[in-house]
């Protein structure tokens, strides 16, 4: 493999926000459960509210499978059957040679943290390394990175370097700890036609550090025996990406992994943090509750993440729901969310004290599709105008009311869309949000229930539309606040009622 220079000077890469000092602070948390469990969830976090993710790697190129480097090796599964049309036998053009591939020779992260910015974004988090076990920095204990091998770039610096610069969090999310069972597929062999027992790439001996040492578990999720080595070098990498790129979130894929090992990575992950900010810890860590066969989690010492998930009321600590337009890779002809499933579903969990990781693929070489872009602007229209509906907001003493419910854990995103009786309470100081989540048409009569004087005797001093110029006729009686709809919408989406109380 040939070696490229850095394309950053490590100072490029450590530099620490305005006001924070690199002074040594004293630990404060210890590798145990019960010291983790000492653990707040940063206000920043609390107030961003909305993160943008970035699937982007080797199995860009393919554009077909977001497993591509696992599936690729089962025979008979259509990403298999699509790499021999394409590429050949993985006994000769393996996952090794779609790495080498991927060039990245587009990518432009100042323009694209711009892109994120404008959208609303308040911090942004690559991935730093997926399931195929190739990292995307300059890694120390791995020798299949992006600066060794495809594009050779530093692309965690490049992306840490934009996100700095334009004054968000950064972030980085490490899927590493499955990939000793879930890459093994590529010690595999076909079972009939031409290439019957022929040896895939991954049993060659020259590729051992990138497809794992010889081992027989080929789980799709948690390894069931990772050997020591393995959980080691987890290890080392994931303390070298924290310790020279600085993220202030830190996600895994799942639970906490491999026990005494995962709880090490976590208690030096929060001290370096406070180091970085002059003894205040800002780290946020995201960890799913997976179940046993994906790592461990307990409450209290991280913040709860759910995938394409949310909750069906409110929680009394923040949490995240990450999902994606589409898959989470780029693939060429994928069908996105519409920007109003998007919005739905963000002022749902907002309302709840969630925030909002949305994945946008990016291309192989780095760009945009133009339905993403578009996606990204539709969504920065939205805030402009609804944007302190959102932001560093709280939960009302109710998330909302109306007849459209959701279902709670992971993979439960609702496809049917939310109603114009719908609505999302959010709170900032002594001002409620009423936020509705479709047009219930010019001139109607918006009905909320839960602000009757029944319900809240507080006296009503005002109700404005936030984007609408000009009073709105309404009044609050017995049976719920009643507001006149205006004749022209404010904005395509998500309606946010500001509604002030006498003093």
């Amino acid at each position: 493999m040939r070696h490229h220079k850095h394309i950053f000077l490590l100072a490029a890469i450590t530099i620490l926000p305005a006001g924070c000092s690199s002074q040594t602070t004293a630990h404060k948390f210890e590798p145990t459960w019960q010291s983790l469990q000492q653990y707040n969830c940063p206000r920043w976090f609390r107030d961003a509210k909305l993160g943008i993710f970035m699937h982007w790697g080797p199995c860009s190129v393919p554009g077909v499978d977001d497993w591509y480097g696992r599936n690729m090796y089962i025979e008979g599964h259509r990403t298999y059957q699509h790499h021999v049309k394409t590429y050949g036998h993985p006994s000769e053009f393996g996952y090794k040679d779609i790495i080498a591939l991927w060039k990245a020779e587009n990518f432009d992260p100042d323009r694209l943290v711009q892109l994120y910015k404008r959208a609303g974004a308040r911090y942004v988090v690559p991935v730093a390394v997926h399931h195929d076990n190739f990292d995307l920095w300059n890694s120390k204990h791995h020798q299949w990175n992006a600066v060794n091998v495809g594009p050779g770039k530093d692309i965690i610096a490049m992306w840490r370097e934009a996100t700095l610069k334009h004054g968000l969090r950064f972030g980085a999310s490490v899927h590493l700890a499955r990939s000793y069972s879930w890459l093994n597929t590529s010690k595999g062999s076909d079972k009939k036609g031409p290439y019957a027992g022929v040896p895939y790439d991954g049993s060659d001996p020259k590729y051992a550090s990138l497809y794992h040492e010889k081992h027989e578990d080929t789980s799709r999720r948690y390894p069931k025996n990772p050997s020591q080595a393995w959980k080691q070098s987890w290890l080392e990498r994931t303390t070298d990406l924290v310790d020279n790129y600085h993220p202030d979130l830190l996600y895994f894929d799942g639970g906490l992994p491999f026990e005494d090992v995962g709880l090490r990575l976590v208690a030096h992950y929060y001290n370096q943090n406070m180091a970085w900010h002059a003894g205040e810890l800002q780290a946020v860590l995201n960890l799913k509750k997976p179940g046993k066969d994906h790592g461990e989690y307990r409450d209290g010492m991280c913040t709860l993440d759910l995938e394409r998930g949310v909750l069906p009321g409110i929680s009394p600590e923040p949490w995240q729901n990450d999902t994606s337009i589409g898959p989470w890779y780029y693939h060429p002809n994928a069908a996105y969310k519409s920007v109003d499933a998007i919005i739905d579903g963000f002022v749902d969990l907002v309302s709840k004290n969630g925030n909002l990781l949305l994945n946008i693929p990016l291309k192989p070489d780095g760009t945009l599709d133009p339905a993403a872009e578009n996606i990204l602007l539709d969504l920065g229209k939205w805030m402009d105008i609804n944007g302190q509906a959102i932001y560093a907001t709280r939960p009302w003493k109710i998330f909302g009311e109306g007849p459209t419910v959701v279902s709670e854990g992971n993979f439960r995103e609702r496809t049917e869309p939310f109603t114009s009786k719908d609505i999302r309470f959010t709170t900032k100081g002594t001002t409620l949000y009423a936020i509705c989540l479709d047009w219930p048409g010019s001139g109607a009569t918006l009905a909320i229930k839960s602000l009757s004087t029944n319900q809240h005797p507080r006296n009503i001093s005002n109700v404005t539309l936030l984007g609408h110029h000009g009073p709105l006729k309404w009044q609050q009686d017995s049976q719920a606040l009643k507001i006149q709809m205006p004749s022209h919408k404010p904005c395509d989406y998500a309606f946010a009622f500001k509604i002030q109380f006498d003093k």
